[in-house]
């Protein structure tokens, strides 16, 4: 795309690149979480979040989330689920504190589409369950690391594109989602 068509908006915002081919559109709704990516909750051990704390370590793992605000959207696609297919980054063993054991996570990518009509570029941010020591989610919530959004409010749908050759969405048929341009 030629970059005079690129709203100044977009510009300030690093794209990342990638080579997409399978994006599908979801509605979600923004749930609470339990506020201990963005430090919230006030968790003695993370005070200012554990997104802070582990944005150095996957930056010299070669994943750069400096550009990301450092908490969580959680989105949920209920009664749609997900299955991870292939992250667009893996990381395994992770030690990203010294008070908790090492964590796998991987990140997959996806687009937002507020209600203003902008479309932010995201990550789906996935600690691994079978290696994360706490704060479950439940199976139809995506974490989603993205900018800022102005005026997001819990209980506000939110549409997301994943792109599903990363990460599937299961029961779309179903529910007669559509696949976005």
């Amino acid at each position: 795309m030629d970059s005079r068509w690129v709203s100044v908006q977009e510009r300030r915002r690093p794209r990342l690149k990638r080579s997409m081919t399978n994006w599908t559109k979801v509605r979600g709704t923004v749930m609470h979480g339990y506020g201990v990516a963005s430090g919230a909750n006030r968790d003695s051990r993370f005070p200012a979040g554990t997104i802070a704390l582990q944005k150095p370590v996957f930056h010299r793992l070669g994943l750069n989330l400096e550009r990301f605000y450092s908490g969580t959207i959680n989105l949920s696609i209920a009664p749609l689920l997900y299955q991870v297919q292939r992250p667009r980054y893996r990381f395994s063993g992770v030690r990203w504190t010294d008070k908790a054991a090492a964590e796998d996570f991987s990140f997959f990518d996806c687009r937002l589409l507020p209600a203003d009509g902008t479309r932010l570029d995201g990550l789906i941010y996935y600690p691994h369950p079978e290696t994360k020591p706490e704060h479950f989610q439940a199976p139809e919530i995506l974490e989603i690391l993205t900018y800022p959004i102005n005026g997001l409010s819990y209980g506000d749908r939110l549409t997301i594109e994943i792109d599903e050759t990363q990460i599937r969405l299961l029961g779309k048929r179903r529910f007669g989602l559509e696949s976005p341009e």
